[in-house]
C-alpha cells in the first residue's frame, strides 16, 4: 500500500472509531468526557418545591451556569422524605456532569442520622463541587399567638408542653434541627409539624395552623416586613438589615445558639475531576459577577464559594455537629 494510501486509511479508521464507539457503548476516557462536555442541557436537582430559599439560590446559579455553559441548566424540583428523594435520584444517576444536585445543609448533615433506611452515603454517593450561599435561620409566629419575644415563646411553651407547634421545611432538614436545637437551649417543650418545603409551611404559619415557624431569612423575613407574621429571633451573631428590629437569639440570653443554613453544588460520585474542577470555576466566577451578591443580599443570602475539598470539609464538620443535637434531642424522621 502507498503512503498517500495508508494516510487515507488512516483518516478513515479515526473517523469511524468515534462512531463505533458511541454505537456499542464504549466509554471515553474521563478526560475526553470532560473535553466534551457539556454538550447537552444540565438537570439542577432541588430537594424542595418552588418558592424557598434552595429554590431561589437554585435558579440564579442555574441561570448563570446557562449563560457561562452555552448550554441550558434546568431546575428540576423533586421534594419529598426529607430531601431523602432527591439525594438518592442524584446518587444514581449517570456521572457524566449532566445531573447535578442542590444540596441544603441538612440533606447530607443532619437526615443521615434520622434515617436508616437512605439509599445514599452522605460522604461516598456524592462528589461536593462548592459551596453556593448562606443565610440565617428567623423564628416567627403567627399574629394571634400571644409571644413577641423567645422569653414569651418559652414561657407559653413551658405552660403548654407540647401544644406549642412549629412549621419547617421538612424532617430532617437544617430547619427541623434549628428547632430541635432551640428546644434543647431552652427548654421549650415544642411540637414539631414537618412540610414538603417552605412555601407549604409558612402557608401554614400564615393560616393559623401551627404556632411558629423556623426558617431562613429568605422566607420570612418579606412575611415579617409585611405585617403578616412577628419576627420573634434570628439565629445568627448579628442583627440582620434585612430586619434590623428582630433581636438575635443571643440577646434574648442564649448566646451560643446560631444556626447557619448553606446551600452547596454537588455532583454524582466519580464524576470526572475535570469537569467538577470546570464547574467549580464557573461558581466561584458567578459568585463575583456584578448583581449576584445584591441579588442574594435582598433575599437575606450571602454568596459562599470554596474548593471541592473545603465543601467537603463542611459536610463532615456539620454532619459531626448536628450528629449530637440528634442524639441529644431525641429527634425523629417523622
Amino acid at each position: 500500500m502507498s503512503k498517500s494510501r495508508f494516510a487515507t486509511a488512516l483518516k478513515a479508521l479515526a473517523a469511524v472509531v468515534p462512531v463505533l464507539a458511541a454505537a456499542t457503548g464504549l466509554a471515553l476516557s474521563p478526560a475526553a468526557q470532560a473535553d466534551a462536555w457539556p454538550a447537552k442541557p444540565i438537570k439542577l436537582v432541588v430537594p424542595y418545591p418552588p418558592g424557598g430559599a434552595a429554590d431561589a439560590v437554585a435558579r440564579l446559579y442555574a441561570d448563570k451556569l446557562s449563560e457561562r455553559l452555552k448550554q441550558p441548566v434546568v431546575v428540576d424540583n423533586k421534594p419529598g422524605a426529607g430531601t431523602a428523594i432527591a439525594a438518592e435520584f442524584v446518587a444514581k444517576a449517570p456521572a457524566d456532569g449532566y445531573t447535578l444536585s442542590l444540596v441544603p445543609t441538612g440533606q447530607l448533615t443532619v437526615l443521615p442520622h434520622l434515617s436508616k433506611t437512605l439509599r445514599f452515603d452522605p460522604f461516598a454517593s456524592f462528589a461536593p463541587v462548592s459551596l453556593l450561599a448562606s443565610t440565617a435561620v428567623v423564628i416567627a409566629a403567627n399574629g394571634t399567638v400571644p409571644v413577641h419575644s423567645v422569653k414569651e415563646v418559652v414561657a407559653l411553651a413551658r405552660a403548654k408542653p407540647g401544644q406549642v407547634s412549629y412549621s419547617s421545611s421538612g424532617s430532617g432538614t437544617i430547619i427541623h434541627l434549628a428547632g430541635e436545637n432551640f428546644r434543647l437551649a431552652t427548654g421549650a417543650d415544642l411540637l414539631h409539624v414537618p412540610f414538603k418545603g417552605s412555601a407549604p409551611a409558612v402557608a401554614a404559619l400564615l393560616s393559623g395552623d401551627v404556632n411558629l415557624s423556623f426558617d431562613t431569612l429568605t422566607v420570612l423575613a418579606p412575611q415579617i416586613k409585611a405585617g403578616k407574621v412577628k419576627g420573634i429571633a434570628i439565629a445568627s451573631r448579628e442583627r440582620s438589615p434585612l430586619l434590623p428590629n428582630v433581636p438575635t437569639v443571643a440577646e434574648a440570653g442564649y448566646p451560643d445558639f446560631e444556626v447557619v443554613s448553606w446551600f452547596g453544588l454537588a455532583a454524582p460520585a466519580a464524576t470526572p475531576k475535570e469537569i467538577v474542577a470546570r464547574l467549580n470555576a464557573e461558581v466561584v466566577a458567578i459568585a463575583r459577577q456584578p448583581g449576584v451578591k445584591e441579588s442574594l443580599a435582598a433575599q437575606g443570602l450571602e454568596p459562599w464559594t470554596t474548593t471541592p475539598e473545603q465543601f467537603a470539609q463542611r459536610i463532615k464538620a456539620d454532619y459531626a455537629k448536628y450528629g449530637q443535637v440528634v442524639k441529644a434531642s431525641g429527634a425523629t424522621f417523622d
